[in-house]
């Protein structure tokens, strides 16, 4: 990586390293070792963001014209590219980011399957043939990119969520400037140093460091016809309602409360396995992340007593141990709020069941806490209907199957839902009753497939899904045509 790393350390903009106009920039660090400085990268401004588009203006009209077949060839070759520099990949994930290795190399596989998928949508790019209400005339429908567009990417998955923006805006059509979070700058950099290397034109993916200013001027710069993000339901909301008086369109995956509902008839050894994997993986950081269990009162101690023994036997590590079960938190913003969402739980009467603090004993200076399960958790407490984004799970009790539900539906994220039962019934009850977009029975209620659709409901959710071929509804607009003959 070092000898990538003085172009990294730069915006790239029509193919070009360049340093942000006002030479301002911001340190990188590993969470699990603040000591260990990354790099100093690009804090961007108005003046960055505004060139990248003009940049991605430019080439739009060239890169548009190619269709989506040859612009396929460009997606398999930065695959082949990413496939080349695997490790490099995974170990910059988990240095910038702190999870761990085997995580940050799951990671990889997944930007790879992502690219596999949509390169092989570039010859089922379609629209209609219909019939005409006149004679001698042909009715037919088809996609159009809607133009540039601005990507705007988290920190808890900096690879895998900016090539599910990258991967389909491009095969759409669409040129883009790519924001990604300033916690996790080096991974977003060797995506768009792998496009380079894969021979992208220059112009078409454009990539600008940097935090709010970038983001609202990316929002404000009336040449940007779309912006998709992932992030915070506050930052969605902006973002929406920023570029709601000049129509633009935007494509928004906010926060989640996700539940795992057990009934008296779950496998319990199953319900555990599924549970600690989708509270504890990466540190609780993904908007998929189980931070609710919501289980029948006849079963709780039961679940209890497997579940409790084996949090506390996790280790808590740097994401490079490969003896660690659970990695840092991102930054200590993120380490503070977990730990105060620990005591406003305890004030509103839940207890501790294992964890509860930093965790900090044989460990470097970093963001670590301890995986924590909370019990006796009141069903409408804020920790039980806000987002934690950590390792801090919140066990409620519930009367039946429809209680449940009840408790599972109060919240008003949608992300994920999850039951555990053996009852076929409950099963489909649930499946039609779940107020979420992304649904599991009998297994983890985290992770999603390629070619499925990336989607939740209610606030979770504004706009057409990612990762499936439902998300080319975002980056494309329908035209319709008729042609008399």
């Amino acid at each position: 990586m070092a000898k990538h790393l003085e172009r990294l350390l730069k915006n790239h903009i029509n193919g070009q390293a360049v340093t942000p106009a006002h030479g301002q920039t911001r340190t990188n660090v590993n969470p699990a070792d603040i000591a260990d400085i990354i790099g100093e990268f690009p804090e961007s401004g108005a003046a960055d963001i505004d060139l990248a588009v003009d940049a991605a203006s430019a080439a739009l009209p060239a890169w548009r014209e190619i269709g989506p077949i040859k612009r396929a060839v460009y997606l398999r070759n930065a695959a082949r590219v990413i496939e080349g520099r695997a490790e490099e990949f995974a170990q910059a994930v988990t240095r910038e980011q702190g999870k761990l290795l085997k995580e940050a190399r799951g990671e990889v596989n997944r930007a790879l399957a992502i690219l596999e998928f949509t390169a092989g949508e570039d010859r089922r790019f379609n629209g209609v043939t219909t019939p005409a209400e006149d004679p001698n005339t042909h009715a037919f429908t088809f996609r159009s990119p809607i133009g540039v567009v601005g990507l705007v990417t988290p920190w808890n998955f900096p690879l895998a969520i900016p090539m599910w923006k990258v991967a389909p805006a491009l095969l759409s059509g669409c040129t883009a400037v790519l924001k990604p979070s300033p916690f996790t700058p080096l991974s977003a950099a060797l995506l768009t140093d792998a496009f380079a290397q894969a021979g992208l034109p220059e112009g078409v993916l454009n990539l600008v460091q940097g935090d709010r200013e970038a983001g609202e001027q990316l929002v404000a710069n009336p040449a940007v016809a779309g912006i998709s993000f992932t992030g915070s339901l506050a930052i969605g909301t902006a973002i929406h309602t920023g570029g709601a008086h000049r129509l633009l369109r935007t494509q928004l995956e906010l926060g989640g409360k996700n539940a795992v509902l057990v009934l008296d008839d779950a496998d319990l050894d199953k319900a555990t396995d599924a549970i600690i994997f989708g509270a504890f993986g990466q540190a609780g950081q993904r908007c998929s992340a189980t931070s609710r269990v919501i289980v029948d009162r006849r079963v709780k101690d039961e679940l209890l007593q497997r579940l409790v023994p084996r949090v506390a036997a996790m280790r808590v590590g740097p994401g490079s141990d490969p003896n660690a079960d659970i990695c840092p938190v991102v930054n200590e913003d993120r380490l503070n709020a977990c730990l105060t969402a620990i005591e406003k739980a305890q004030a509103a009467g839940a207890r501790v069941a294992i964890g509860g603090k930093r965790a900090t004993e044989g460990l470097p200076e970093g963001y670590y806490v301890q995986p924590t399960v909370l019990r006796d958790v009141p069903w409408d407490s804020e920790i039980a209907q806000e987002e934690v984004f950590g390792p801090v799970l919140s066990v409620i009790d519930a009367d039946d199957f429809d209680d449940a539900m009840r408790i599972s539906n109060s919240v008003r994220y949608g992300m994920s839902g999850t039951i555990f039962t053996q009852d076929p019934s409950r099963i489909f009850q649930a499946l039609n009753r779940f107020e979420a977009g992304m649904l599991h029975v009998n297994r983890p209620g985290v992770g999603a497939y390629a070619h499925l659709p990336h989607i939740g409901s209610k606030a979770s959710q504004y706009g057409p899904a990612e990762c499936s071929p439902e998300v080319f509804d975002f980056y494309t607009e329908w035209k319709s045509a008729c042609i008399s003959y």
